[in-house]
């Protein structure tokens, strides 16, 4: 018992959600990788791969939050190195399905863009951190914020437009929580929202010949999801085409067929017709398989992680450890709300795995990372709750013993004064 305390330190909740969440992601991805299974000829190298991956991922949990949580500020010499990462990838880095995204490290391949979140999220939280101390105190913060986002999402979102959006989601929910003034974000939301409008209405009425003679391809696919995604023409069933939006149809038919306990784990139909079934899309699986009671369930461990980061951060005796577990706590919980509502049609097709339960390789470990962070400011959290009960305790002791001694002072003087009294009573009864 005292080997499992120490080994697994921090809040015990947050290592509760990780390891369900880690374990919804073991049966679902090995229910929907039958594709995998396909390719490879070998029914067990999928799971056994992404079985690896999980257990690296704990390891790397297991390292980061014995990690004393005031090194963390150092990681924000990542940023610079994720920039150089990312600019690789642009010019030479492995497409897939359109996208430039990873790099290949012979062993793996690598996704600058998650350690890029990474860094910003670190860099933005010690940012606020420094401008706390004075009046309307991240007011100046938010220019040096906008640099360092903007840098970032420039050199992401012309290959991965969601990751950008969402990272800025993030950075906007760590600023307000981070007392910048709601003028500043008010007139932050109106140049964001006029932005992506206009960047909208470009990718929608450009032709998409202009878009490939300037090389950006990838305008090209989301021209295309946002013209299906907006199309509200009613097409007879006998002329639909399953074919030409396979996955949006294939995940639509999934969460239509299931009902509130699902068909079982392993019994989905429609992970042999989506292409991403172990990754974008996994989550109707999830509700195919485990219905909508076990769709509901998976929601609110993100939603049960985030209220937990946001009892942690309360208890946070720095402001920078409080806006460094904030801004992880939003950058996963939007991210697994977006992949959530891209796999329910609310949302356009997007490139966007579910955190903890997608079959990948960077995410997992990026991921995995930030548990650790949290537990590490836990852990933290918790040494300080202990050191103020000891002191408490240590506090009320010494009231208990200045009060026995008062105590014993008082009988010392009663009784002396009685034994006085005594005394004084025998000569008078001589006499």
């Amino acid at each position: 018992m005292d080997l499992l305390k120490n080994l697994f330190k921090g809040d015990k909740v947050i290592w509760i959600i990780f390891m369900l969440l880690c374990l919804v992601s073991i049966i679902e991805v090995f229910s929907a990788s039958s594709t995998l299974t396909y390719k490879s000829g070998d029914h067990w190298r999928p799971i056994t791969m992404h079985l690896i991956l999980i257990m690296v991922g704990v390891i790397i949990v297991l390292v980061v939050h014995n990690i004393p949580c005031r090194w963390f500020k150092t990681a924000i010499l990542l940023l610079p190195l994720s920039w150089l990462l990312l600019i690789i990838v642009i010019i030479s880095g492995i497409a897939t399905n359109g996208a430039k995204r990873w790099i290949d490290l012979g062993i793996f391949q690598f996704q600058p863009s998650e350690l890029a979140k990474m860094a910003t999220i670190i860099t933005v939280a010690f940012i606020l951190s420094k401008t706390q101390e004075e009046d309307h105190a991240s007011s100046k913060a938010i220019k040096y914020i906008l640099w360092i986002t903007g840098a970032t999402c420039l050199l992401i979102f012309t290959e991965n437009l969601s990751t950008a959006f969402l990272l800025c989601v993030a950075i906007f929910l760590m600023m307000y929580v981070g007392r910048v003034p709601l003028k500043q974000l008010g007139i932050l939301i109106a140049v964001f929202g006029g932005a992506l409008i206009i960047g909208f209405a470009t990718i929608k009425y450009v032709p998409a010949d202009a878009w490939d003679k300037v090389g950006l391809h990838r305008m090209v696919t989301w021209q295309n999801r946002l013209d299906n995604h907006f199309d509200t023409s009613a097409v007879p069933p006998e002329k639909f085409d399953i074919d030409g939006d396979a996955q949006v149809a294939h995940a639509n038919i999934a969460i239509a067929t299931s009902n509130i306990v699902g068909k079982g784990p392993g019994n989905s139909v429609q992970r042999d017709f989506l292409s991403q079934a172990f990754s974008d899309f996994i989550y109707a699986i999830i509700i195919e398989e485990l219905g909508l009671f076990g769709g509901g369930v998976v929601a609110f461990l993100y939603i049960w992680l985030l209220m937990r980061i946001g009892r942690i951060a309360r208890n946070c005796d720095k402001p920078y450890y409080a806006f460094l577990v904030m801004g992880i706590g939003f950058l996963l919980v939007t991210q697994a709300m977006f992949n959530m509502m891209v796999a329910v049609g609310i949302m356009p097709v997007t490139g966007q795995p579910l955190p903890f339960i997608s079959k990948g390789g960077t995410s997992i470990f990026i991921n995995c990372a930030y548990i650790g962070i949290i537990l590490s400011i836990s852990r933290h959290v918790n040494e300080l709750k202990r050191q103020q009960e000891l002191a408490e305790a240590e506090k009320q002791q010494q009231i208990q013993d200045a009060a026995a001694v008062l105590l014993q002072n008082a009988a010392d003087i009663v009784k002396e004064q009685n034994t006085k009294e005594v005394e004084e009573d025998v000569p008078s009864k001589e006499n």
